[in-house]
């Protein structure tokens, strides 16, 4: 509604404001469910990613399987007495060595938040500071 002067008045500017930020919060609203989306999506790849990457590292453990059983063939040469005992180092080394690996893989692949986890929580105080709660 315009005023004498021809200028709107605080009522039809507050009522335009708030048809505003009602039209910005939609938008937020799908933004924020078209995020989720994608999230999901991010996550489905994530776990296919590191199926993958298990597959790679048992290929890897074959190939160093059979590194191992070069170097047996190798401690075979060795004299006797110290046979057992350098296979047997050489094992429990490999052994150790590939648990700690697959474990530090696991732990770098693991994201306890979720993938986009700040843009996620920025786009829900956006979406708050736009819906205000109504006066009591």
């Amino acid at each position: 509604m315009a005023g004498p002067s021809g200028k709107a008045t605080p009522a039809a500017a507050s009522g335009l404001l708030r048809s505003l930020r009602r039209l910005l919060a939609t938008l937020l609203e799908t933004a924020q469910l078209r995020l989720d989306l994608l999230l999901n999506e991010l996550e489905q790849e994530k776990l296919r990613l590191y199926d993958a990457l298990v597959w790679a590292v048992l290929a890897w453990l074959l190939i160093g399987l059979g590194l191992l059983l070069g170097a047996a063939l190798l401690v075979l040469l060795a004299p006797e007495a110290w046979r057992a005992l350098v296979l047997g180092g050489l094992c429990l080394a490999c052994l150790g060595a590939g648990a700690w690996m697959l474990q530090r893989a696991r732990l770098r692949l693991a994201n306890p938040a979720g993938a986009l986890a700040a843009t996620r929580a920025e786009l829900a105080s956006d979406q708050a500071a736009l819906n205000p709660p109504p006066p009591a």
